[in-house]
């Protein structure tokens, strides 16, 4: 398990209109992301910058990638504290700016967790968990910009 984990995709662009990138507006933005033995994924850029809205864009994945890293991550710190865990959803949020030269960058991402527990004694130790998680996180991990987390715990109804 230690050690280095290589991944890999293959990234089609599948928009090309007849005419190739003759002009900035004379191609689509279309992507097919695959990885053996994974359904496809249909991508493009984002709306702004001409991107089929419909689709998944890179800043789709980057705060999703970060979301479902954290959740992998907090779920494993639960079963290590003793927390059971019986739902949890998170409504995330990033920010990216552009810069006025072509380019851009996320300023942060802040994740909303809101977790349920089965029991109000492990509240506390839940909460706790979002700390362990975060330094986990392969993802927030490789990122050059703030993750924060405003994290809600609540009980399962009995």
């Amino acid at each position: 398990m230690w050690g280095e984990h290589r991944y890999s995709v293959r990234t089609t662009w599948t928009g090309d209109r007849g005419t190739g990138t003759s002009g900035y507006r004379d191609y689509d933005r279309s992507v097919t992301l695959e990885i053996d033995g994974k359904p496809a994924l249909l991508a493009s850029s984002d709306k702004p910058f001409r991107g089929d809205p419909s689709r998944w864009n890179p800043e789709d994945m980057l705060l999703s990638a970060l979301s479902e890293c954290h959740l992998l991550s907090y779920l494993h710190a639960c079963v290590q504290a003793g927390v059971v865990v019986v739902g949890y959803e998170d409504d995330a949020s990033g920010l990216m700016v552009e810069d006025g030269r072509g380019g851009g960058a996320f300023r942060e991402v802040v994740l909303r967790p809101r977790v349920t527990v089965a029991d109000a004694s492990m509240t506390d130790a839940a909460t706790a968990a979002h700390a362990q998680a975060r330094e986990w996180c392969f993802i927030a991990n490789s990122v050059n910009f703030p993750v924060r987390h405003e994290p809600t715990v609540v009980v399962a109804a009995s």
